[in-house]
């Protein structure tokens, strides 16, 4: 009987080892427009920004590098699991090109919130973001939902960063 078990234990599939330089490397790509976001953010947080009126559920300026920081890595990691599956793929492949558009995307609204101060544009900007999460999260809920999950709070900091757009959108008008 033990030689049964350790043979059906021994039988079982084999993981596929993690690919170091495709994870890094699509968490770096999460986290450089991140950056690319900073550089516009940054500069407007102690003028611009710090001028508008707040909604009073705004967080501490303090909370949103840390937020971010974690929610691009998660992204990282979600779209690496996706293209682990196989470019090849045609579902692989539009889950990734949905992937890098609401990347694009997500890069775009600091440029024109905080780079160009306009809270209207931006809301539009962030409208758009939030439908592409919404679909994103359903393509790679369908090729693995660990990766749909690792979207979710993504989806929920971008609902939440939503209203706050739209409430300051409300407030400066």
């Amino acid at each position: 009987m033990k030689q049964k078990i350790t043979r059906s234990i021994s039988k079982k599939p084999k993981k596929s080892p993690i690919n170091w330089y495709s994870l890094v490397s699509w968490i770096l790509l999460c986290e450089s427009a991140g950056i690319i976001g900073a550089l516009f953010t940054m500069p407007s947080i102690p003028t611009w920004y710090a001028g508008l009126v707040k909604p009073s559920f705004g967080p501490p300026n303090w909370i949103f590098g840390p937020v971010w920081i974690t929610l691009y890595a998660m992204m990282g990691i979600a779209a690496y699991r996706i293209s682990q599956l196989g470019l090849g793929k045609r579902a692989v492949r539009s889950a990734v090109f949905w992937f890098l558009a609401h990347l694009l995307i997500n890069t775009i609204w600091s440029i024109i919130f905080f780079g160009g101060q306009n809270i209207p544009l931006g809301f539009a900007d962030i409208g758009a973001l939030w439908v592409m999460i919404i679909i994103l999260t359903l393509k790679f809920d369908v090729l693995d939902s660990v990766s749909a999950y690792l979207m979710l709070p993504y989806l929920a900091w971008v609902s939440f960063a939503t209203v706050l757009n739209y409430s300051l959108w409300l407030l400066n008008p």
